[in-house]
């Protein structure tokens, strides 16, 4: 099949990479040429908004998939007039508005952090009070990787934070004493079928993921149930296909919903080297049609993200155990580079990385 992809950064190639040895063949559409594609795939150069050009992209695609979320809810309604879009575009609009993710993720039975809107300065400080303070106050939409947030400490904050992130509709979340941030990654294909992977342990630096372990360590039967529920049910609600990624706050013995991401996802990229079936592969099975393969794991993985500066390939390739994945990108402060996943690692291993990493 010719999958057609909506961006084509970092995820859309290793989704490539993924399709090609199923047979499958791919084509991009972006409002500018990613450098991760390129030499991957045809590029499709034009604004989401432009029927035009999509219309055009549509005919070249069997279906079409995409590679982050803020993709116009337009234009995947457009493109679904054409030909099968996976995830469904619902799955966009739920997931484009904290707000709205939020409510639906509690109208399905499952807790999320306490949370209220605000659009002024003054419904700012109302939900504040509402929540409590410490808070989280967070765009409601387009914000990622830490980028449209601000903490209020104190109610004298507001008016900072208000102007901070741009006098933009909010949602205000209480602050949450949890013990770790987790994430469940899940697929479900057209045949109804679904499969959970292990959970992730996953750790942030400045608000981008730092590093990741699956399985995460030392998780109860019951976190493994309740995730494993959380995750069916978002998914069979969306009437999903694809790949889901689910990102909670542990807090004690139970779970909260952070956010969600219709799309693979960064704390998955360790799926490619310790799962049977990575995240990317059971991704493309989902929406061609295929059976998903096994999300068991072959190994404990643990990955780390490059950001801005990339290491010296040979000296991390001394490394026995280290899988290097770059995308291709040119290094800048903040950007995702590539990744490191190592396999079974022991703690001198981990530290070995971070010297070699630093050096």
């Amino acid at each position: 099949m010719k999958i057609g992809i909506l961006g084509a950064g970092q995820l859309g190639r290793m989704l490539a990479l993924a399709g090609y040895p199923l047979g499958h063949s791919v084509v991009f559409f972006d409002q500018g040429a990613g450098e991760s594609t390129t030499g991957i795939g045809t590029t499709h150069v034009g604004s989401f908004t432009d029927q035009r050009a999509l219309s055009a992209f549509a005919k070249e695609c069997d279906v079409v998939t995409y590679e982050f979320e803020n993709v116009p809810c337009e234009s995947a309604h457009f493109l679904s007039g054409l030909l099968p879009v996976y995830p469904p575009p619902r799955a966009l609009e739920v997931s484009q508005d904290r707000i709205v993710e939020k409510t639906f993720v509690q109208n399905l039975g499952i807790a999320t952090p306490r949370f209220e809107p605000a659009s002024s300065e003054s419904e700012l400080l109302e939900a504040c009070k509402k929540v409590g303070v410490p808070c989280i106050a967070k765009t409601r939409r387009f914000g990622y990787d830490g980028k449209g947030q601000a903490r209020i400490s104190n109610l004298e904050d507001v008016h900072a934070a208000w102007k901070a992130l741009g006098g933009t509709p909010l949602i205000v979340e209480g602050f949450v004493q949890f013990s770790r941030e987790l994430s469940v990654l899940a697929a479900r294909d057209l045949h109804g079928d679904i499969a959970v992977y292990p959970l992730a342990h996953n750790e942030h630096v400045d608000g981008i993921l730092h590093r990741t372990e699956i399985p995460a360590p030392e998780l109860s039967p019951t976190l493994r149930q309740e995730a494993h529920a959380i995750a069916t049910k978002i998914l069979q609600e969306l009437n999903y296909v694809g790949v889901l990624a689910i990102e909670l706050f542990q807090v004690g013995d139970h779970l909260l919903v952070n956010e969600m991401a219709p799309r693979v996802h960064n704390s998955g990229h360790a799926t490619i080297d310790g799962m049977v079936t990575s995240q990317f592969e059971n991704h493309i099975r989902a929406i061609t049609g295929m059976h998903l393969g096994s999300t068991e794991a072959r190994a404990r993985s643990v990955m780390y993200n490059l950001v801005g500066t990339l290491p010296d390939t040979t000296t991390i390739s001394a490394i026995p155990d280290a899988k290097m994945h770059l995308y291709g990108k040119s290094p800048r402060a903040g950007r995702k580079l590539g990744h490191i996943t190592l396999l079974n690692p022991s703690e001198s291993t981990e530290i070995e990385l971070k010297s070699r990493l630093l050096s």
